[in-house]
């Protein structure tokens, strides 16, 4: 399924939580958010044929620097939940934007974001990002 948050179209993926992802307060802990975001990231860049081999191959590496999320209600074990994920600006940085909707409580339970940035193979820096990148991102 696509979204699309504002001009550029997103991906929602569908997953339940599974019992190893629970602490002991029986809710899904707080550093597991981050997994589901990365496999929603991995999939939005999938999507525009941009895995990691990819992004290696044209001669590229891209890091995450920021992540903020803010948590809104608790999933548990067997909650149903969809992450959905879209570019927010892919200019400098690439600052994809995610959101956890609950479909067992229909609630949202986490919005946030990661910014990451490109560099060289040799880790410098690009200040903005190579056409060969944005090119798919588009």
């Amino acid at each position: 399924m696509t979204r699309s948050r504002g001009s550029a179209p997103g991906i929602s993926i569908e997953l339940e939580v599974p019992f190893h992802d629970l602490d002991a307060l029986q809710v899904v802990w707080h550093g597991n958010y981050l997994k589901y975001l990365e496999i929603a990231r991995t999939a939005l860049m999938r999507s525009r044929g941009l895995d990691v081999e990819q992004i290696v191959a044209a001669g590229y590496r891209q890091l995450v620097i920021e992540v903020k999320c803010r948590y809104a209600f608790p999933l548990r074990y067997g909650d149903r939940f969809r992450v959905d994920a879209w570019f927010r600006d892919v200019a400098n940085r690439l600052n994809i934007g995610y959101e956890i909707f609950n479909l067992t409580h229909r609630r949202r339970s986490l919005h946030g974001h990661t910014i990451l940035v490109t560099t060289d193979p040799e880790g410098r820096l690009l200040l903005e990002t190579p056409h060969a990148l944005l090119d798919r991102l588009g």
